[in-house]
């Protein structure tokens, strides 16, 4: 069976689930509520913009050699409390509030078992087939949370009936 594989970095962007960081940040930001950091938010991802994931998912499966795996990274490593940061900057930027909304970050104990550090080297893609991911973390989280500023329609929803509880869990059985 003809396969090619690939693997990425965390995205974010639009249409992103709000159970994330990123938009769970930006909407309890834009709500007043507490914005949880774990630890000391001293986690480091690579962040990759959605579109750029996309791009690269075209690009290996139309010139990507069969058998062979891709990793998509977007050289963004950030470690999670810059990330919650800038969001804040940019809801400050656009949309001020009574006072900074990096106030409203809480540091909560982190998960069992978490990793420090989430990387992927994307340079067999780059150097392979010529990718490269196009937007900067700057500019993505400035598109990301404008999208959620322009789009309640599609996030409110969810928040009314999302309670934001960590999805995916496994929960035991009983007997």
């Amino acid at each position: 069976m003809p396969v090619v594989v690939s693997n990425c970095s965390n995205n974010y962007g639009p249409y992103h689930f709000p159970e994330k960081l990123i938009p769970l940040t930006i909407l309890n930001a834009l709500a007043g509520e507490r914005l949880p950091v774990y630890g000391k938010g001293e986690n480091v991802r690579d962040w990759l913009y959605v579109e750029d994931h996309a791009r690269a998912l075209d690009l290996i499966i139309h010139r990507g050699r069969i058998g062979e795996t891709y990793n998509v990274g977007g050289r963004n490593e950030r470690q999670n409390i810059e990330v919650v940061q800038r969001i804040c900057e940019v809801l400050d930027d656009l949309l001020p509030a009574d006072r900074p909304r990096t106030e409203l970050i809480e540091f909560v104990s982190d998960r069992p078992g978490h990793d420090a550090r989430y990387a992927i080297d994307a340079s067999k893609l780059e150097n392979e087939l010529g990718w490269r991911a196009q937007e900067d973390f700057d500019r993505g989280i400035e598109k990301t949370v404008r999208w959620y500023l322009e789009n309640e329609w599609w996030w409110q929803p969810l928040r009314d009936s999302y309670a934001g509880q960590r999805l995916g869990l496994l929960k035991k059985a009983t007997a």
